[in-house]
């Protein structure tokens, strides 16, 4: 709970950091980057959210119970899909993002540290901080997408229906944090690394999905989630990897 709680209100100190370090214009390319997706990809998922559930009614032969069941088909049609919507909109805008988040996250790390040395731009670094992220978000990708079919199938069942939204919500959390921490473990582990340090902070991440999924359910706040998310990820990283670093 520690964890859930230090990821979620480190959102605050973001806003401090990003005005200290005047860093505001590494919130323009994320945002232009989340519109084209979320135009593309969240209109194509509310124009299919509807078929599934008819979908989902046609395979239930009996006609005990199907009303029921097409209520809670309905609801969970257009849950799912505007979770798949969610889940592949934010891995991939994630991912997209990684070549402008990565050198952010850099700069606030420098500073932290004392160092002012500005971090020069490179290319074959922007080429490896995109295909790091597309990675990332490939494998995570599957992994949600996963979850989320299983707890969606589980919530079809009435007795866990009022449970499975809520696990939906804590797994992309989970995995949004894990994005928006690895701009800042890339520079101190391989994937395989990150894998295990987000699996031993999961609540770390889980908080700082939370209120980054929370900002892009605003309608507006996929304009600046990310480099928000991005920020207040690497303050709580980095004080995590200071505490490993001295067996803490």
């Amino acid at each position: 709970m520690k964890g859930i709680i230090n990821g979620a209100l480190s959102y605050i100190k973001a806003f401090e950091i990003i005005g200290r370090y005047n860093l505001w214009i590494y919130f323009l390319a994320p945002a232009l980057v989340s519109i084209v997706l979320g135009i593309s990809i969240l209109g194509t998922a509310w124009g299919i959210s509807g078929n599934l559930g008819d979908w989902l009614i046609s395979l239930y032969p009996w006609e005990w119970g199907k009303a029921a069941l097409e209520k809670i088909a309905t609801v969970f049609g257009a849950i799912f899909v505007i979770a798949i919507g969610l889940i592949i909109f934010r891995q991939l805008v994630i991912a997209l993002a990684s070549p402008f988040m990565s050198p952010m996250s850099e700069k606030i790390e420098m500073r932290m540290s004392g160092t002012k040395q500005e971090v020069p731009f490179s290319f074959s670094k922007f080429m490896s901080d995109l295909v790091r992220g597309l990675s990332i978000a490939l494998r995570n990708i599957i992994r949600e997408l996963f979850f989320t079919l299983v707890l969606f199938l589980l919530g079809l069942i009435p007795v866990f229906t009022p449970f499975t939204s809520i696990l939906i919500f804590i797994v992309q959390a989970y995995y949004a944090g894990f994005g928006n921490m690895d701009f800042t473990l890339e520079r101190h582990y391989k994937v395989r690394g990150s894998v295990r340090f987000v699996r031993r902070n999961w609540g770390l991440a889980i908080g700082n999905g939370a209120i980054f999924l929370l900002l892009l359910l605003t309608g507006i706040g996929f304009l600046f989630a990310i480099p928000l998310g991005a920020a207040a990820a690497t303050t709580e990283t980095l004080k995590r990897l200071d505490k490993e670093a001295v067996g803490v």
